[in-house]
């Protein structure tokens, strides 16, 4: 029998589970407070999800604030969604709205690799269909332990096999994103996901359940026993390295059944029956519900009897608390809902009405008649706890700053320089990444311009104007970790860059915060720390937080995992055939350095790869200013047609992206390094830098931009026919030796 409003009354001392479910004692005391009696069995649950880190944001949301001083417009004009709905939404021009967000799966990918990856694209692609977008691309940043650990062997194949799975039989591009080895990701891999969605502005939905009397809709998959308390609880607890637990609690995506779910709710969209609609996500019914009750105008009466269930014996608590994929939630007229299940019929897509919006302010669930849920849905969806955690800055970070990695030894002779690039290159973090891009689908829907190894994503908008978009995500959390400020800056700067060069203009931005517990007040400074370097880095670019993700408790028996604040930059190009590749394309043509080269060898590859893993002094410079400059050249020079290619200046320093310039299309490249240390001149990861090559007839012209904006232009030297890279005076190294070491580092690993 269940445990109703009534016998809660009635029984005010009965023993309750509230600390397996993940809450405190002062949490729970709160949530007595709250009722006037204590919860039923199925309002702990709704609370006990709700209010999880993972979805009530208790640790972070006093610092996500500061995110509110920000201007909400970009260059192309006002946001039309930001912070609080379910993903922002950008006017790009000719009519067009764009949206895109980025979520994490982090623990739930460790627990269950496939299913933890794949569910994490199937959330993320609900988010923005919940918007009124049609889904049009994926990115997916990735985090793991050392290649050669044992455990990675175990979760990388999974995990890219479930991006890969998920996201193809949706019939979306993969574009971009980043690969990335850590021994602090060991035991805690991260899997951020962002999705990214197209529509019109008229067609923008909001989450709210509004107009009493409206019919509350499920419609998707039926509900079953897997995701109870999934990403909800899983996100909000540390882990220890013994392996995989909590199997059952992770959710199993049916891509097929997301895809119909997808086509249904645009048709829905087209026929004018959604009034409101919210996707499932963490938290499944019990945040579906109290969300869409709570940022309306009425109340919410919900039968849960009536939920299609895949599992009959499922109690009430686990049918609020399960996180089944592929179900959506609408608020539909009652003369539309005819056409509203009558589409549903004709997707073969499950719906079923379960409740109605009220006058009142509340949220009523009953099960079989009698009312198991009485709640006012704001304090759950909304008025959770709030913390201010202790902020301590950590002992350790003078110490660690000292240690400076310019004074480490480097290579002095052309043979040296030779060694250190090829060990670099074959480093797993610089090495080729196609072993994962390839399980990918890059080009499916016909409209991917650029896509991995390119510095950017870039997809085509308009098949009549050739108006894109643009997306990179970055962050190099060793940088976070020498200097949160400085390190989340450089996420930031580095993403700003790779959609320059491409040719589009950076508008706005996501983020998907990864750091450890919450509970250790370094963390937290380290939080605090990058929320700010954040702000203080949007309001010098002018590219507006649109949303993003905070994944809180990223550690593995004590040990945190680098703070790594991802970055995603969405920008816009008025065509696409004028974009920039990256990759040297004509014999003859002239390459060049933009930008400084400073002596910032703190937090680089170089010192990760040539000196055991160093990680101490501190991380490059931002330099905003610059970083500008260099967008509007890049840009500029894309829209006039001067160049041939462009690539950042990132990991791995100059060196890399030559290496990576020449492989593309297996042309050589003949240079002269620029007055000042050979290795410093190579392997620096100094910011705001991009090469590019062009033809003699561009270089009068790209030099008077060059000028016109401030940016320092410098001779490398030029494309040749000779399959080699040569450092005149240095060194001279065969594409195909660089490729073999580029090529066969990760493959070698995973197919063994």
């Amino acid at each position: 029998m269940a445990d109703t409003v009534e016998n809660a009354v009635n029984t005010p001392d009965v023993q309750q589970p509230w600390a397996e479910l993940g809450l405190k004692q002062d949490e729970y005391d709160s949530i007595r407070q709250i009722l006037g009696r204590r919860p039923t069995g199925a309002e702990l649950a709704m609370y006990s999800v709700m209010w999880s880190e993972h979805c009530s944001y208790k640790s972070s949301k006093v610092h996500l604030k500061r995110f509110g001083v920000l201007e909400q417009t970009t260059p192309r004009g006002p946001l039309l969604a930001g912070i609080g709905d379910n993903a922002g939404a950008v006017d790009i021009g000719q009519g067009y709205a764009v949206t895109f967000k980025a979520e994490s799966h982090n623990h739930p990918s460790y627990v269950e690799p496939y299913q933890g990856a794949a569910t994490g694209v199937g959330g993320i692609v609900r988010d923005i269909l919940a918007m009124g977008a049609r889904p049009i691309g994926v990115m997916d940043p990735l985090r793991f332990g050392p290649l050669h650990a044992p455990d990675t062997k175990r979760v990388m194949p999974g995990i890219v096999s479930g991006v890969g799975g998920y996201g193809n039989c949706l019939g979306l591009p993969n574009i971009g994103g980043e690969v990335v080895f850590d021994k602090t990701y060991y035991g805690n891999p991260l899997v951020n996901a962002l999705c990214v969605g197209l529509m019109k502005h008229e067609d923008l939905k909001r989450a709210q359940a509004t107009g009493a009397g409206n019919k509350v809709i499920m419609y998707g998959a039926a509900t079953g026993g897997d995701g109870i308390g999934g990403a909800s609880i899983l996100a909000s607890e540390t882990f220890d390295a013994d392996g995989p637990v909590k199997r059952p609690s992770v959710q199993v995506g049916d891509p097929f059944m997301e895809k119909l779910l997808i086509e249904c709710t645009l048709e829905l969209f087209e026929a004018g029956v959604i009034n409101g609609l919210q996707d499932f996500g963490a938290a499944g019914i019990s945040c579906a519900t109290s969300e869409l009750a709570s940022a309306g105008s009425g109340g919410m009466n919900v039968e849960l009897d009536v939920v299609p269930l895949r599992d009959p014996s499922l109690s009430p608590e686990e049918i609020l608390m399960s996180e089944s994929q592929e179900r959506m939630m609408a608020v539909v007229e009652p003369g539309k809902v005819g056409r509203f299940l009558e589409i549903c019929a004709k997707w073969d897509v499950l719906a079923t009405v379960v409740g109605e919006v009220t006058d009142g302010d509340r949220l009523i669930i009953t099960w079989h008649g009698e009312t198991i849920v009485d709640v006012d849905p704001k304090t759950v969806a909304h008025d959770g706890p709030t913390y201010n955690r202790p902020i301590a800055r950590p002992d350790w970070i003078d110490e660690v700053n000292a240690d400076d990695a310019n004074a480490l030894e480097r290579a002095k002779t052309g043979e040296e320089l030779a060694a250190t690039l090829k060990k670099m290159v074959a480093s797993p973090n610089l090495c080729d990444k196609s072993w994962v891009t390839s399980q990918y689908d890059r080009y499916v829907r016909g409209n991917s311009v650029l896509a991995q190894p390119e510095d950017s994503g870039m997809l085509r908008i308009d098949e009549k104007t050739n108006l894109g978009i643009s997306l990179a995500t970055d962050c190099n959390g060793r940088f976070a970790f020498l200097n949160p400020y400085l390190g989340a800056q450089l996420a930031l700067c580095e993403s700003y860059r790779n959609v320059a060069v491409g040719g589009a203009e950076p508008v706005a931005i996501t983020d998907c915060l990864n750091f450890g517990s919450p509970e250790d007040p370094e963390v937290m400074w380290q939080f605090q720390e990058a929320i700010i370097g954040l702000v203080d880095g949007c309001q010098k670019l002018g590219t507006p937080v649109t949303g993003g993700n905070v994944s809180f408790y990223n550690q593995t028996d004590g040990t945190n995992i680098l703070p790594t604040p991802v970055v995603g930059m969405l920008g816009v190009i008025d065509d696409v055939t004028k974009r920039t590749p990256m990759g040297f394309a004509h014999e003859g043509d002239g390459v060049f350095l933009l930008g400084t080269t400073q002596e910032e060898m703190g937090g680089s590859v170089w010192a990760q790869v040539m000196h055991d893993d160093h990680l101490g002094g501190v991380p490059p410079q931002p330099d905003f200013d610059a970083e500008m400059a260099l967008g509007r050249v890049m840009i500029a020079a894309s829209k006039e047609g001067l160049l041939s290619s462009a690539h950042d200046l990132a990991d791995g320093g100059l060196a890399q992206a030559l290496v990576e310039s020449a492989l593309r299309k297996n042309l050589g490249v003949a240079l002269t390094l620029p007055e000042g240390d050979p290795c410093v001149q190579l392997f620096s990861e100094s910011a705001a830098r991009a090469i590019v090559s062009l033809p003699a007839g561009s270089l009068t012209r790209f030099k008077a931009l060059c000028e016109e904006h401030g940016v320092p232009l410098t001779r490398l030297g030029e494309v040749t026919g000779n399959p080699e890279l040569e450092v005149q005076g240095q060194f001279t190294l065969p594409l195909a030796e660089l490729r073999e070491a580029w090529e066969t580092t990760i493959p070698a690993v995973m197919n063994a």
